[in-house]
This record gives structure tokens, C-alpha cells and sequence, in this order.
């Protein structure tokens, strides 16, 4: 992956901190993350929740109201909550502007009859449970790529691996990119590197991670990262706006996600969820556009990555079994 320094940022309050004797010290270029998107570019946005092609429809029309660039767009109910005519129409309407689709693969543990899902340990979590649960998955990722979805969401480590599998045998499409879940997202360098070994090319970490959580991972791995700049409130409604250009200076490549805290949630969506659904769409776009005026304010808008690419360069990965 191709190495890239780090553009000079202003802090925020940094100036103003500095006349009244209170300014920080000096940033550590041991801290930066050395690595960047291949074609170039450290970070990359994702608007995710955006649950169907009507939902799709207020993304883009808000996205070119705001001027907020788009490199992916996700969703979370999962390929099975949609119907083959509201997939091709949201691969048809992502394709013409270029943005990479995401859709969440199969049955998971926090919806099916298992009942240690609903303990208070969550045991279990949202992990595919038994064969027919994985299959399920894989049925979703053939079904989705069939239909032109480029991106497939995980959130399970056997899913996962069975899928980079598939993509290997020819099963599912070889530029198939596999996108592991914040729902199951790692917290240590060592996990993170295990996740990339086993397919994901683009890895959610959860979005209490310290700055110095973001460089130890950045020291194992170059595998693009995920991060809720604003975490919905089940994921712990963490707002880090003003952490952005540090975000991006510590964990690059980076995909910022404008997620929504104190928003009720809208998994699995219907219709009897579409006003909710549609108003958290279009604040979720707004929501991006005052984390981009952040970074432009901080001198740190650069280094954007191309729209349209979506690849994520050479990685590691664990040997296939002959």
C-alpha cells in the first residue's frame, strides 16, 4: 500500500489556546498512520442505515444538496429484507453516481430464537449460529452479487472467511468487497490483523477507540478502517466531530461514517418505519456535511480519496486449504 505523509493540520483552538498560554504540545509524527487508499488519498465516507431504495433516494438528493461526497453507501437490515426489484434499483442508482453499495448479509443471532442473545451478557451477539445460519448468509452473498451489489456487510468471523472462500473459488465475484460489522468490530492490533487475514478489506472498529488504540492498529495492519464519527445510540451514541482530522492522521486509510445518535433504531426496517426512516437518512447526510466543514475549517479536507474508488490494495490474508 502506498505510503503517504501526513498534511499539516491546525487543532481546534489551537491558535487561540497558544496566545493564552494553554497550547498543546506538538503533535508526534511517530503517532501518524503511515498508509493510504491505493490510488491515493486517507479517507473515504460511507452514509450507512440507508435501508431501500426510497431511503437511497433522499441520501443522494440531500448528498447533492449539501455537496457531501459519497464513496459508499449501507444498509442494515440485510439483503434478505429486500426484494430483487429494490436491490437492482439501489445497484442501478449507486452505479450512476459511482458510490460503492453495501448490503448486510443473512440471518443473525440478535433476531433469530436464540436465547442467549437476550441474556444480559448478549452471549452469542449477532454471529451466524449453526450451518443453516451461515448458509443463509452465503445464500444472500450470491443472491446480492447476482443482482450487481459489489459490497457485502459480515458480522461473523466463519461468514466472513467462507465468503473470501467463495470469492477465491469463483463463487461469488473476485473484486466482491467484504466489509466486517460494527457490531463485531475488534479492539486490539491483534484482532484487527486476524480480521484482515480472513477477508475483510474494510474493518469497522468500534468508536471508543482512544487515538492511541487507532496507531497500535496502524502499526500491524494497513487494511482500511471504518469508524462511526457519530455512533447510533446501540453502538454507545459517541459524537467525535471534532476529532476527525486526528482520526484521519491516526487510523488512515479511514472510511468516515456519519451514523446518528439519539435516533431510535430502524433494524429491521418496514414501511411502518418509513417517516423515521427517511427523516434519519437526510440528518445522517447533514450530519457529514458539518464533519466536512470541521475538517475544511482545520485545514485537514485534503487527501480525500478519488469518489468512485473502492478497492482496498494488496492485503494479507490467511493460506486456503487445498
Amino acid at each position: 500500500m502506498t505510503d503517504a505523509s501526513p498534511r499539516a493540520a491546525r487543532r481546534p483552538g489551537e491558535q487561540a489556546l497558544a496566545a493564552l498560554g494553554l497550547g498543546a504540545p506538538a503533535l508526534s509524527p511517530a503517532d501518524a498512520s503511515p498508509h493510504s487508499f491505493p490510488g491515493g488519498g486517507r479517507w473515504r465516507t460511507e452514509i450507512p442505515s440507508c435501508e431501500g431504495p426510497e431511503a437511497l433516494a433522499v441520501v443522494l438528493k440531500e448528498s447533492s444538496r449539501l455537496d457531501v461526497p459519497i464513496h459508499r453507501i449501507s444498509q442494515g437490515s440485510g439483503v434478505w429484507m429486500l426484494t430483487d426489484a429494490e436491490i437492482t434499483e439501489m445497484v442501478e442508482a449507486t452505479a450512476e453516481r459511482d458510490i460503492e453499495l453495501c448490503l448486510f448479509t443473512g440471518p443473525r443471532g440478535t433476531w433469530d430464537i436464540g436465547g442467549s442473545t437476550r441474556t444480559d451478557s448478549r452471549g452469542g451477539g449477532t454471529r451466524a449460529r449453526g450451518h443453516d445460519a451461515v448458509a443463509g448468509c452465503l445464500e444472500d452473498a450470491v443472491r446480492a452479487t447476482e443482482l450487481g451489489v459489489k459490497c457485502l456487510l459480515v458480522a461473523d468471523e466463519g461468514v466472513l472467511w467462507t465468503l473470501h472462500r467463495a470469492r477465491v473459488a469463483g463463487i461469488i465475484p473476485a473484486d466482491t468487497t467484504l466489509k466486517v460489522s460494527a457490531l463485531i468490530g475488534p479492539v486490539n492490533p491483534a484482532a484487527y490483523a486476524v480480521y484482515e487475514q480472513l477477508g475483510g478489506d474494510s474493518i469497522n472498529v468500534p468508536s471508543d477507540l482512544t487515538l492511541d488504540h487507532l496507531t497500535e492498529i496502524r502499526r500491524v495492519s494497513a487494511a482500511p478502517m471504518d469508524m462511526y464519527i457519530e455512533a447510533p445510540d446501540d453502538l454507545g451514541g459517541y459524537v467525535r466531530m471534532y476529532e476527525v482530522a486526528e482520526l484521519i492522521r491516526r487510523g488512515a486509510p479511514l472510511y468516515l461514517k456519519f451514523g446518528l445518535s439519539k435516533a431510535p433504531g430502524i433494524y429491521p426496517y418496514g414501511h411502518h418505519m418509513r417517516e423515521l426512516t427517511l427523516s434519519t437518512a437526510r440528518e445522517r447526510v447533514r450530519r457529514g456535511r458539518l464533519a466536512l466543514d470541521l475538517l475544511a475549517r482545520h485545514g485537514a479536507d485534503g487527501d480525500m480519496a478519488p469518489l468512485g474508488s473502492r478497492l482496498p490494495g494488496t492485503l494479507q490474508r490467511f493460506d486456503i486449504p487445498s
